[in-house]
C-alpha cells in the first residue's frame, strides 16, 4: 500500500493540515505527518525531499503559510507529484501570498495547488493520484464520491 506525506512548515499549519489528515484516514490510505521547515530546518528538508520517493511514499501533500516555499522547494528535491496546500498564516497578506508563491511555479518544477486552506482536496486530490494505479484505493474514492452525491440528493430531498 502507497503512503502519503503530509508535511508542514509549522505547528501552527497543523489545524489547516489536519482535514487532508483526517481525509486520508477516511479513505483508509497511510498517511506520515511530520514538520518539514524550509526556512529554518533546510538540511531536513533536503533530506525529506531527496529520500521521499525511497521511504515508501507515493505523493506529498506540503503545506506552507507566508512566503510558502516548502511545496516548491520539495518538489525542486523530489520525483513525487506535490500538492501545496497554500495556508493562511498569521503573518501573510490575508493568503495570497502563500496562494501566489505555491501557484507561480517556473518550467519543469511542478506543484499542484489548491485553494487557501484547502488540506482536505489535497487528500482527495493525492489518493485520487494514487487510485490511478491501485483499484483498492481507486473503488474507496468511487464510494467516497458517490456519498458526496448521497448526501446532495438528500439535501435536496429536504428542502
Amino acid at each position: 500500500m502507497s503512503k502519503i506525506g503530509v508535511i508542514m512548515g509549522s505547528k501552527s499549519d497543523l489545524p489547516v493540515m489536519q482535514d487532508a489528515i483526517d481525509i486520508l484516514k477516511e479513505l483508509n490510505i497511510e498517511v506520515e505527518v511530520d514538520i518539514v521547515s524550509a526556512h529554518r530546518t533546510p538540511e531536513k528538508l533536503f533530506d525529506y525531499g531527496k529520500h521521499a520517493h525511497t521511504r515508501g511514499f507515493s505523493v506529498i501533500i506540503a503545506g506552507a503559510g507566508g512566503a510558502a516555499h516548502l511545496p516548491g522547494m520539495i518538489a525542486s528535491l523530489s520525483p513525487l507529484p506535490v500538492i501545496g496546500v497554500p495556508v493562511k498564516s498569521s503573518n501573510s497578506i490575508d493568503g495570497w501570498d502563500s496562494v501566489l508563491s505555491i501557484l507561480q511555479m517556473p518550467g519543469g518544477v511542478p506543484v499542484a495547488t489548491v485553494a487557501l486552506n484547502g488540506a482536505k482536496n489535497a487528500g482527495i486530490l493525492a489518493a485520487q493520484i494514487i487510485g490511478s494505479s491501485n483499484s483498492d484505493v481507486l473503488n474507496t474514492i468511487i464510494e467516497y464520491k458517490e456519498g458526496l452525491k448521497a448526501k446532495v440528493i438528500e439535501s435536496s430531498k429536504n428542502l
